[in-house]
């Protein structure tokens, strides 16, 4: 099953799941419950760290949950923050943050690649989450929209209508969607 966050990022071949993480987790869990996929696969848009530049795409079956505040010594938490799906069938296993915040300060952002993490999407932690707690394989498809700066929702609005084609263009190039 193909999903996706929904609102300004729907395909007609992905059932909508919602933004952030508490949407798409309780969404995807009602979905799992009436009609459990063999599968998952997300796909989405996602920010870049610095490593991956606009409209590069990446393979993920890895996803964190480390806020800002946790890259500062500001936070703690005594769950895992970091998901792994048993999916290894992806080319690029980057790690993906996600949070129901977008991050806009350049600088701290960096330090997300301390722990190999390279992009953010706000919803694949969840989806990873639900897929462990249902025994689902899955695997996330990103492409990047806009970097982690102050100017990050201005490049996302600017880029995301040309990254969703290219998107959709890739998965047809795999011969995942037809």
């Amino acid at each position: 099953m193909i999903v996706c966050a929904g609102r300004n990022e729907t395909f007609s071949y992905a059932q909508e799941i919602g933004v952030g993480l508490i949407e798409s987790a309780i969404n995807l869990t009602k979905i799992c419950l009436v009609n459990k996929p063999d599968s998952l696969l997300f796909i989405g848009s996602a920010g870049s760290y610095g490593k991956y530049k606009i409209f590069d795409i990446i393979e993920s079956s890895k996803a964190a949950n480390i806020e800002l505040s946790f890259l500062t010594n500001s936070s703690y938490t005594p769950l895992d923050k970091i998901l792994e799906s048993d999916n290894k069938m992806v080319r690029n296993d980057t790690i993906v943050n996600s949070s129901n915040y977008i991050s806009t300060d350049e600088k701290i952002a960096e330090q997300y690649s301390k722990y190999d993490i390279g992009i953010e999407n706000m919803e694949y932690f969840s989806v990873l989450q639900v897929a462990r707690e249902f025994n689902i394989p899955a695997v996330g498809i990103f492409i990047v929209t806009n970097y982690t700066n102050k100017n990050a929702h201005k490049d996302f609005i600017r880029n995301h209508k040309e990254a969703m084609k290219k998107l959709s263009e890739y998965l047809l190039d795999k011969n995942i969607i037809k």
